[in-house]
């Protein structure tokens, strides 16, 4: 073969090779989704919140020192339970005992000064019974005796302030209860009255929740509402005992407190659902979607309508009035009996071909010689997964 043959071929696969790069390659079929979709129907306005609550006492008090100085000893920890008269903390009485010490010699000195005061008067009074001294004389004596009388009542008042002064320096619990916060350390020094210990009282407890500006109005004190632990299955019956008459300036809700029953146990600071009764706002039907039914079209908001002929969506813009729970209240743009997609709905196109999901069934293949994959556009239910098709992989859109 001669060199001219060699270096034709070679040219012509190489052209050969950059016609066939230069081809658009053939456009893939849009796959066929299967959908979730609900049937749209008329429903009243009521609903029935749930919200998230802590248990908490009745009566949770932050104790502190009625005098400052230097904490020396810490007794409880956190969690502990006390009861009423145990020692929790202990500052160092020394300065205080000093001025116990200082006004109990004040005392004594003014139990001398009244003694004498008194012999005076005495021996003043028997020397005017016998015209020895004036009146006048017996008066002033008379008006000493008085002052030292007075001083020694000052001096017994001062020394037993004092002593209650000393004895501040051990703080108690006043009632029996649980420590649920530890707010100072040994060797900090602390002033009159602020918090070292925080205990929550035995007896009654409430479940402490928040609310929504919205839902504020609903929430009437004295309703019923039920109580149900995370950690188990019970439920209690509780009673709305307050309702706050402004909002938190952070969070902007409404704290609510819910009353239990003293036969209740629930554990202190134990997380749990508050079931709030559902409430009727309104005689007429209105039409209600899951949020999640929802797609945003430009500046307005719209739904996936199934074109149940043709297996195809179509966008149709809707109006939306109010919300109720988790759901949204239409005030235009749906008809009764229209199938509208639930979940997915960000996956699909204008004229796209669908499928109704319908549990474990299989999803039957569109084409064989098909590459795209076939891809369900829900959330699955616990238990449901969807089978693959037959040529493709589905994958799970959620």
């Amino acid at each position: 073969m001669s060199i001219n043959s060699i270096q034709f071929r070679a040219t012509l696969i190489a052209a050969v090779l950059l016609l066939a790069a230069c081809s658009r390659p053939a456009p893939t079929e849009e796959p066929i989704r299967a959908v979730k979709v609900v049937t749209v129907g008329l429903a009243r306005m009521d609903s029935g919140a749930e919200f998230a609550g802590e248990v908490r006492a009745r009566v949770e008090s932050r104790l502190g020192f009625r005098v400052g100085g230097k904490i020396v000893r810490r007794q409880v920890e956190l969690g502990q339970r006390v009861k009423a008269g145990q020692v929790l903390a202990q500052l160092d009485p020394l300065d205080y005992q000093l001025a116990a010490q200082a006004a109990r010699a004040q005392v004594a000195a003014a139990v001398s000064s009244h003694e004498l005061a008194a012999s005076d008067f005495k021996r003043y009074q028997d020397l005017r019974e016998r015209n020895f001294i004036s009146a006048a004389e017996l008066e002033r004596r008379e008006a000493s005796l008085k002052a030292a009388q007075a001083q020694l009542a000052q001096a017994r008042a001062q020394s037993s302030g004092q002593g209650n002064q000393a004895s501040y320096t051990t703080l108690v619990a006043d009632v029996a209860g649980v420590v649920t916060a530890v707010e100072a350390e040994p060797g900090q020094v602390v002033a009159a009255g602020a918090p070292v210990v925080r205990v929550a009282q035995d007896g009654p407890r409430d479940v402490v929740f928040a609310v929504p500006e919205d839902q504020v109005a609903l929430i009437k004190t004295g309703a019923a509402v039920v109580v149900r632990g995370w950690s188990g299955a019970a439920s209690f019956n509780g009673v709305v005992r307050e309702v706050a008459a402004s909002a938190d300036p952070v969070t902007r809700t409404f704290g609510v407190k819910v009353a239990l029953g003293v036969q209740d146990t629930l554990a202190l600071g134990s997380t749990v659902t508050v079931l709030l009764p559902s409430v009727d706002r309104g005689a007429a039907p209105v039409i209600k979607l899951p949020t999640s039914a929802l797609r945003q079209d430009g500046k307005s908001q719209a739904v996936w309508v199934l074109d149940k002929p043709g297996m195809t969506v179509r966008l149709q813009p809707v109006q939306i009035a109010t919300v109720d729970g988790n759901e949204v209240v239409l005030a235009g743009g749906l008809q009764p009996g229209m199938q509208v997609v639930v979940a997915g709905v960000h996956v699909l196109s204008p004229g796209q071909k669908v499928t109704i999901y319908k549990g474990n069934e299989a999803l039957a293949p569109v084409n064989t010689t098909q590459s795209a994959t076939n891809s369900v556009a829900i959330s699955a239910s616990p238990g449901a997964t969807p089978a693959p098709a037959a040529s493709a992989a589905s994958a799970v859109a959620k």
